[in-house]
């Protein structure tokens, strides 16, 4: 989902308005729609009678479904989304919180970010931890709370430890370090206010023109992927003080796609065989080790579903592949409901009809909640969704909030958050792995590490005006050197001045070092560098000066620019990322990193050159 820095942008008042149903697209199969998506005639409607609680459901389910009317129970499957600020009880934003969940009655919420002026705003910490407790004092059942921390709290917090993309884990390849990974995570989600961490991405990436999936995937070896979601699971479960519900994703595998499924529905032609033999594989892991929840994908498969519609709302794929056949016991998550992948084809009520249908228990970010709630319930009167289906995932949510103690204890200490976040424990392992990861991929005339840095002039290539992407590449290269000649570069530059600077650094410089970002991102849609930085690198590349690439979060991009003198892959974004390039470029740790991802045309899965630290040169930053 959500995945991922994902820049998700829900605003409050986009709940306020119906959409109607979007055309469907032109479909590519001829495959007739199921009677459900035929107009109907306006259904003979039962009384709304609340569900019963079944008699082996735990005490506190009993008690909690026995209070609700059956518009309280449908209402508990909806989580919508938060910024986690702090704001005052007199606004619009609070009044409406307060709305869905008090009056409403919504099961939970869902920690995402705002994007201001194109750069993602993250929550700070302390704010989230009170925000969500004022949202837990008015609601009459615990929320639970969710989020995207795919690299740990730090997705989508401020000040948390700021661990490395999955991908950079896998070139590491420190199963220790994953489980520590997701130890942290659990401890530090808690402390804030969050149960449910959707996390991590089972995904296999085998395409290396995944927009959105890319190095949030550990790799491209199904085995591999499903030795770090293990280790991630055990670790997450591990520390008894603070449960949280582990979620794999985007059942049933969102690697093999080209396509954005928050801008249209993704297809993966692959068969049932190789389905078996790849995509499938860390899922049937997780499952073996004891995953929570399940996350579905806005894809079509058409050897699992020949309609083509998004899995989510395929009960070929939820109940019987993921239920009857894998087994899995757990909760059913959608994928966020307002992703252009599902809005397409389904109307907010209708989505969540044919989603329950399909075999999911909980509906993630409904664009329109009340109206989602209000087609279930006549879906439930009318006949078309089953009492049973509906109470099972009444029954399993609201006993996962047992299992999580939120009928105990729902607030959180504000004041221990400082103690509980970025511990020095958590961010030495965050940067040891992002230390591991760097992958040396190409090193003409032993460029790497740097000879004279003094000589050597540095660039960051960010993606974005306002980002802070580079800042802590220059920042660590200019406290190494401080005369050396460094460059802060914004995609937005014109291409006379990209030109301009090119000609420049030809003329002054012994090397150059670019740090270029190719990060993932919700509607992006590409993985390739930003603006006009194509023709600038390329200029670069195929000039008299020797140049070192270091690619900073995707690695794939660098196949464009094969002449290059050295190539260095982080397989990250993350500030970490950036710190651990610098100490590879001067020499100061060890350079260990394999590939987990083959670039074609570049390298293979499990290259990378192995460089030992220069003698007596001493590790810095932090």
């Amino acid at each position: 989902m959500l995945n991922l820095l994902l820049p998700l942008v829900v605003c409050l008042a986009a709940f306020a308005e119906p959409v109607p149903l979007a055309k469907k697209p032109p479909a590519k199969r001829t495959v007739a729609r199921p009677a459900a998506a035929r107009t109907r005639a306006t259904p003979v409607l039962k009384p709304a009678a609340p569900l019963a609680p079944p008699a082996n459901a735990p005490a506190e389910v009993q008690r909690w479904m026995r209070s609700m009317t059956l518009r309280d129970q449908v209402a508990q499957l909806i989580i919508i989304p938060s910024f986690g600020e702090a704001h005052s009880s007199q606004s619009a934003d609070f009044r409406r919180y307060v709305q869905l969940v008090q009056d409403v009655g919504v099961g939970g919420m869902i920690v995402i970010n705002r994007v201001v002026s194109g750069q993602v705003r993250p929550a700070e910490p302390h704010a989230l931890a009170a925000f969500l407790n004022r949202m837990q004092k008015v609601a009459n059942v615990p929320l639970i709370v969710g989020g995207d921390f795919e690299r740990g709290a730090s997705m989508r917090v401020a000040n948390t430890t700021k661990f490395p993309h999955a991908m950079a884990y896998g070139a590491a390849n420190d199963l220790k370090a994953t489980r520590m990974e997701g130890y942290a995570t659990a401890r530090e989600a808690r402390a804030l206010g969050v149960h449910w961490v959707f996390a991590p991405s089972a995904d296999v990436n085998n395409n290396p023109d995944n927009p959105i999936i890319n190095t949030r995937s550990f790799g491209e070896r199904p085995e591999a992927v499903a030795a770090h979601v293990r280790a991630f699971i055990e670790g997450a479960h591990s520390d008894p003080r603070a449960q949280v519900l582990v979620t794999v994703k985007h059942f049933p595998g969102h690697g093999d796609t080209a396509t954005d499924s928050h801008m249209a529905l993704p297809v993966v032609t692959a068969d049932r065989s190789r389905l078996d033999s790849l995509e499938f594989v860390p899922f049937r892991a997780a499952i073996q080790a004891g995953v929570d929840s399940v996350m579905t994908s806005h894809l079509s498969v058409p050897a699992l579903e020949p309609a083509e519609i998004p899995a989510t709302v395929s009960k070929n794929v939820l109940t019987e592949l993921l239920r009857k056949e894998f087994g899995f016991r757990g909760l059913v998550v959608t994928d966020a409901m307002d992703m252009q992948g599902l809005t397409k084809q389904f109307a907010p009520g209708e989505a969540a009809v044919r989603a329950l249908e399909a075999g999911t228990d909980v509906l993630l970010m409904s664009p329109r909640p009340e109206q989602a709630i209000q087609a279930v319930l006549q879906a439930i009167q009318s006949g078309r969704l089953s009492e049973d289906r509906v109470r099972d995932s009444v029954v399993r949510l609201l006993s996962a909030k047992v299992k999580l103690g939120l009928h105990k204890q729902r607030l959180v200490d504000v004041e221990l958050v400082s103690e509980q976040v970025d511990s020095p424990d958590f961010a030495e392992s965050a940067q040891g792995v992002a230390d591991h990861a760097v992958t040396l991929l190409r090193n003409s005339a032993n460029l790497v590490p740097l000879r004279d840095p003094s000589q050597s002039c540095v660039l960051a290539l960010a993606e974005g005006r306002y980002s802070v992407q580079g800042r802590k590449f220059i920042e660590e290269a200019q406290a190494r050197s401080p005369t050396m000649k460094t460059h802060w570069l914004d995609s937005a530059l014109p291409r006379a001045d990209l030109a301009e600077l090119a000609g420049d650094l030809i003329k002054n410089c012994g090397t150059i070092v670019l740090g270029a970002f190719v990060n993932t991102a919700a509607y992006r849609g590409n993985v390739g560098l930003a603006g006009n930085y194509p023709e600038f690198v390329d200029l670069l590349a195929k000039g008299p000066v020797p140049l070192v690439m270091v690619a900073l979060g995707s690695p794939y991009f660098v196949k464009a620019y094969p002449d290059t003198g050295a190539t260095l892959a982080t397989c990250s974004g993350a500030p970490t990322a950036e710190l651990a390039a610098i100490r590879a470029l001067w020499g100061e740790i060890d350079i260990l990193g394999r590939l987990p991802v083959s670039i074609p045309g570049f390298a293979a899965v499990g290259d990378g050159l192995q460089l030992t630290r220069r003698k007596g040169a001493v590790v810095h930053g932090q």
